[in-house]
């Protein structure tokens, strides 16, 4: 069967299992809609939070950017596992011990304020849909490759389907679609990495394969990664394993990035939530170190397949002649994912360093008889006449292997549940933080059950339309979007929530002010860069890692105005001192 029959029946059956659990996981209260009734088993709720956790940017973008950036593409991989670590550890028990619905009602009552729970509630806000965008930008990918459709298509469709298991099942539906997703996302990831493993290097295992040496061909013998350093360095890029070295990042941008993205994660609402799921304290410590067990198989893996995608691409690509090129640079063309520019009217396909021309494709008219030529698009000065977008690489990879086309599919199939999962998770805070934190904590406190469901599900259809229109006008790849909204979520929640919890002096208005400081200018200067032009001013510091200066100064300005305010109430203090330290802690280290 070809690819497109594969895709049609590993997609139809998939998305028929996670309607069918939203479905019989239906609810029609407030508590079972927000936080599943605080009843999901500690093993289910870590396969869950692997799901939400890893999203289009983990299992479609972070290996292509890693294939394309090399060592310094790491900081994402070391930035995400890093944090969800610092998330389990740091923040989880106490946030689940605090007992609230969502981080807006933390800010809100720790810190005594329906001012903080506003300022709380708008970045939570910006923050989902920023990071739901690349979702959406994710699932418009593998649609229009595989069901060969527009990605502008592709989002539209993957809107309908979140919306309808999303609004259904609420978080009760959602984490258990999200147990089904993490299996079939987790499979997709494995199965093709441990099939190029072996063809590559003759290792089954991918991360021995990594580090191995290639069996067959005019390479055998030699390191992998040796092989990648001398491709990458005769093509005019830096070497594959190089660091902090021309062509690389700075060694400010990438701790700047890798600090953002760590402490991010600890702030992500989406992430956060899961730990009200459960039934119990004990039971939040067990469902996060689950998590990372679960997340821990996928990160693991990712260095490797870029990898061997890198290798792949270059070797089925570079130097051919673009009337033998293979399937599925032709199948990925379409798309307008992958594009080639003729500029020396040699009909060979010539890989180099720099941009091929500027901007994206946007027209390709057939070419000699034998070719397509990009018009409309201006070329650049450099050799180079390839252009791939990162975020193919991995649905591209078991294509470029020659793996047979069930495995392409199921690929396919593991790149929309990891974005599915993820935006569900994103969609349900946007509309818990309306109908909860702002209509009923703020405006009608006597509104029913009823009112609020329905405007829960009602903010759900209002997130899916913004988050589509996002998806189809991304500012940039989905792991850099992604990377923004981590980056918000550092500059706002991560420095009031760990203060909220350790420091039981901190006030409400030093809260206010550091929230608001914080995201307004970590959002002002990604605004700046990504859509005015403005060039990197803040010691070089990329968008992606600005996050790390907002927050410190969240930190800073909350810290300095807390000294010089009125202390919190007394019923306040001793709240956070309970959050920390059990009941008769202290009696019991007394005797």
């Amino acid at each position: 069967m070809s690819i497109l029959t594969w895709t049609y029946i590993m997609v139809g059956i998939t998305f028929g299992i996670y309607i069918a659990i939203a479905w019989a996981s239906r609810v029609k209260d407030t508590k079972g809609f927000y936080v599943a009734g605080a009843s999901i088993p500690a093993l289910a709720n870590g396969m869950a939070t692997g799901a939400d956790w890893m999203s289009a940017a983990s299992f479609i973008s972070m290996a292509g950017l890693i294939s394309f950036m090399g060592y310094t593409g790491c900081i994402y991989l070391m930035g995400w596992t890093g944090g969800y670590v610092l998330l389990a550890l740091l923040l989880a028990p106490y946030l689940r011990k605090f007992g609230k619905y969502t981080v807006p009602d933390f800010v809100g009552d720790r810190y005594y304020s329906k001012v903080a729970r506003t300022v709380a509630l708008i970045c939570a806000i910006f923050v989902s849909f920023t990071y739901v965008a690349g979702q959406m930008r994710g699932v418009g990918i593998v649609f229009s490759r595989f069901l060969q459709v527009d990605v502008n298509t592709g989002v539209i469709i993957g809107m309908v389907i979140v919306f309808l298991y999303a609004a259904l099942g609420g978080m009760k539906g959602i984490t258990w679609t999200q147990v089904a997703q993490y299996c079939v996302l987790i499979l997709a990831y494995l199965i093709p990495a441990i099939a190029i493993s072996f063809k590559i290097t003759g290792h089954y295992i991918p991360q021995i394969g990594f580090g191995s040496t290639v069996a067959h061909g005019t390479n055998a013998g030699v390191y992998l990664l040796d092989v990648l350093d001398k491709l990458n360095k005769d093509l005019g890029f830096a070497a594959y394993t190089s660091a902090f070295t021309s062509g690389t990042k700075s060694m400010v941008d990438v701790f700047c990035i890798t600090l953002a993205l760590m402490v991010g994660t600890a702030g992500l609402p989406h992430v956060i939530i899961r730990f009200y799921t459960v039934p119990s304290v004990k039971a939040a410590r067990l469902s996060a170190g689950f998590a990372l067990m679960f997340i821990a198989i996928l990160y693991t893996t990712a260095p490797s397949v870029a990898g061997f995608a890198r290798y792949n691409m270059i070797d089925t690509l570079n130097g051919k002649e673009y009337k033998e090129a293979p399937s599925w640079f032709k199948n990925w063309e379409t798309t307008g994912l992958v594009a080639w520019m003729d500029k020396n009217d040699n009909g060979i396909i010539e890989y180099s360093a720099g941009k091929p021309f500027l901007g994206k494709p946007r027209f390709i008219e057939k070419h000699g008889g034998f070719g397509q030529k990009l018009v409309n698009n201006k070329p650049t000065s450099n050799s180079n006449e390839l252009y791939v977008d990162r975020d193919i690489m991995v649905l591209a990879n078991p294509e470029i292997a020659n793996l047979p086309a069930w495995v392409v599919a199921l690929v396919a199939a593991g790149g929309l549940a990891a974005a599915l999962s993820t935006a569900s998770g994103l969609l349900l805070v946007i509309s818990s933080s309306v109908s909860h934190d702002l209509y009923y904590r703020l405006i009608n406190p006597k509104a029913t059950e009823k009112q609020r469901m329905i405007l829960g599900r009602t903010m759900i259809g209002v997130a899916v339309c913004i988050a589509g229109y996002f998806g189809i006008h991304p500012p940039g790849f989905v792991a850099q979007v992604v990377a923004f909204a981590f980056g918000l979520a550092a500059s706002s929640f991560f420095p009031i929530i760990v203060l909220g919890i350790f420091n039981k002096k901190t006030t409400k208005e030093g809260a206010i002010v550091g929230m608001a400081a914080g995201i307004l200018f970590t959002g002002f200067y990604i605004i700046q860069i990504k859509f005015m032009g403005v060039k990197p001013w803040f010691f070089g510091i990329s968008a992606e890692g600005i996050g790390t200066v907002g927050m410190v100064i969240n930190f800073v300005l909350t810290t300095v105005i807390s000294k010089f305010t009125q202390e919190p109430p007394q019923e306040v203090q001793d709240m956070v001192e309970g959050i920390r330290f059990p009941r008769g802690a202290g009696e019991a280290a007394a005797h």
